[in-house]
């Protein structure tokens, strides 16, 4: 069974492959010093780039945990989320509140997907 890793550096690769199951890294907004609204969606937008170069899509994820900074902020990443993932494609999925890596971060992302 081989493990492939793509965009690998010392601490983490972006992705990894194996078996048919695509896991992505955390994945964080592109502005952290935008509203939860614009970090979850730049922070999607990056998810669908990386499901991409796997080989992979939104409608195959298979488990998704959301990591925000307050559930203060559930109700707007909510509403962006419901809008983000297909019609009867919505994945296992987690959230929890969580200490971010940077003050001004938001909201985090991990992605487990299926290759097509």
């Amino acid at each position: 069974m081989r493990i492939e890793r793509l965009e690998t550096k010392q601490r983490m690769s972006r992705i990894v492959k194996h078996n048919g199951t695509i896991y992505l890294c955390g994945q964080v907004c592109a502005d952290a010093s935008k509203d939860i609204t614009e970090q979850t969606q730049t922070m999607l937008d990056k998810v669908d780039a990386l499901l991409e170069q796997a080989g992979s899509d939104r409608k195959h994820m298979l488990s998704a945990t959301i990591y925000l900074k307050t559930m203060d902020d559930f109700a707007q990443m909510n509403a962006v989320w419901d809008n983000w993932v297909p019609e009867g494609h919505a994945p296992a999925r987690a959230c929890v509140t969580a200490d971010m890596a940077r003050d001004v971060l938001l909201v985090e992302i991990s992605v487990v997907a299926a290759e097509i």
